[in-house]
């Protein structure tokens, strides 16, 4: 099933659940697992549904961790579509915030990325960074060549749509601190699979919001952001 005009053409359109919060209401971590979306999440995916409202979808995916389900159900709206979920494409697991000492916070958990090309190397004392690209690669992979599809929806996590994105792109585990995904926002790649190979990825759009396309007053990164309400803890 190929997109009208091309030869072996799909289209991927990878999503970063909307706005959630990782403490409670007295500043408080929660566990990262079973958060939900906040009121300015869903207004950021109900933005996101509006701007892909005329996109036919043949399917939708998600990681099914509750973020990012509720975030597929809300693009789900109208389209009658049953929403899959695979557990390779759950977010990093980082180590705990309280084995990390405070000085050395900012560089394991907000700047951690960056060493994801050194060997050996794990997110904040957690999950190693290869052995998270190999699992989200090999899922990754297999949905491209799965039977009866043109357009999928992916909705999955920052540093999921990061190790897709510097992988299809050649730049590996070094390209992930590059690559920033805001709340609820859309990539668009497309892949040709001509005669059951891969032969070419191409990045189409990157990291758009539509709830503030302009990214007016979004200085901060991803990281900066989730990890700020953490650290006075």
């Amino acid at each position: 099933m190929a997109l009208p005009g091309t030869k072996g053409r799909r289209r991927i359109y990878l999503m970063r659940h909307g706005d959630v919060s990782y403490v409670d209401a007295d500043g408080r971590p929660v566990d990262p697992e079973s958060v939900m979306l906040t009121a300015t999440g869903r207004k950021q995916v109900a933005a996101a549904r509006e701007m892909l409202s005329e996109i036919p979808l043949d399917r939708i995916l998600c990681s099914g961790l509750p973020r990012t389900q509720e975030t597929a159900s809300i693009m789900a709206t109208n389209r009658g579509i049953e929403i899959e979920n695979d557990e390779r494409l759950r977010e990093i697991r980082g180590g705990r915030l309280s084995q990390v000492s405070p000085e050395n916070r900012e560089a394991a958990f907000v700047y951690g990325l960056e060493t994801a090309g050194n060997a050996g190397a794990a997110f904040a004392g957690g999950e190693e960074f290869q052995v998270f690209g190999d699992r989200i690669i090999s899922a990754f992979e297999e949905k491209l060549f799965e039977d009866g599809w043109q357009r999928m929806l992916l909705v999955a996590h920052d540093v999921v749509n990061r190790m897709i994105l510097s992988h299809i792109c050649g730049a590996g585990l070094s390209g992930l601190a590059t690559f920033e995904q805001d709340m609820a926002c859309i990539n668009v790649i497309d892949v040709d699979i001509i005669e059951g190979q891969l032969e070419r990825t191409l990045i189409k759009a990157l990291n758009v919001t539509a709830y503030n396309t302009s990214k007016s007053g979004m200085y901060q990164t991803s990281f900066e952001q989730v990890f700020k309400t953490l650290f006075d803890y």
